[in-house]
């Protein structure tokens, strides 16, 4: 039986998505209760992220997830709705702005495994949380996984220094078990690592290349 305590996967260097579309929408009137919940990194929001860790809520609703968020206690970037509510198959939820550190592994969890067994993975992560019991008849959709693995390439694409993707339950095996015996992880590396590009559209497509050799520097910016 697959062992929570052991999933993780990294990243390799070559076959980095190009583009990736994520379809989200915020959950509503969460954005200020995400900045309470969530810290400025210590390390550069794009260049200093490393990992995404993948969790499950123990719960039944979206609503109870954001809950901890409403509270304070807790917090994470992307919650993925479960098959009894109406965003499934639609999109997910954001739920915490990607250059915070979210609030998803405790302090002092981490792994050897994960860049090094730095503390702080907060701070160098980012989470993803699926809507589901953990419970043996409560069955993780097979969209579910394909959005939780859309939202990993996603993030493969636009932060060039990640390489992990780790369970909760590997950074904290004393407290954790999401998500759970029940999550297909093999299944769900191969969607992630395999996946395919979005089509780029002709007016992206048709936009002129910047010449890198001779910037030296737009008045536009400057």
């Amino acid at each position: 039986m697959a062992n929570p305590k052991s999933f993780q996967f990294d990243l390799p260097s070559s076959g980095r998505p190009k583009n990736i579309n994520l379809a989200e929408e915020w959950y509503p009137n969460i954005q200020p209760y995400a900045i309470r919940a969530s810290s400025t990194r210590s390390y550069d929001p794009l260049l200093g992220i490393r990992a995404v860790v993948i969790h499950a809520t123990a719960g039944l609703s979206s609503l109870g997830a954001v809950s901890v968020i409403q509270k304070g206690s807790a917090s994470f970037h992307w919650l993925v709705p479960d098959e009894n509510e109406d965003q499934h198959g639609k999109f997910v939820w954001a739920t915490c702005h990607e250059a915070r550190a979210a609030w998803h592994v405790r302090k002092w969890g981490s792994h050897p495994d994960v860049w090094d067994g730095k503390k702080m993975v907060n701070h160098y992560s980012l989470g993803i949380e699926i809507v589901n019991s953990q419970n043996k008849a409560d069955r993780f959709s097979n969209w579910q996984i394909e959005a939780t693995a859309r939202i990993v390439r996603y993030c493969w694409a636009k932060y060039p220094n990640l390489v992990h993707v780790v369970s909760h339950a590997k950074l904290d095996p004393t407290r954790r078990t999401d998500p759970g015996i029940g999550f297909p992880w093999d299944k769900f590396e191969k969607l992630v690592l395999y996946g395919t590009d979005d089509a780029v559209s002709a007016l992206v497509a048709s936009a002129p290349k910047p010449n890198l050799a001779a910037a030296d520097g737009d008045e536009c910016c400057m």
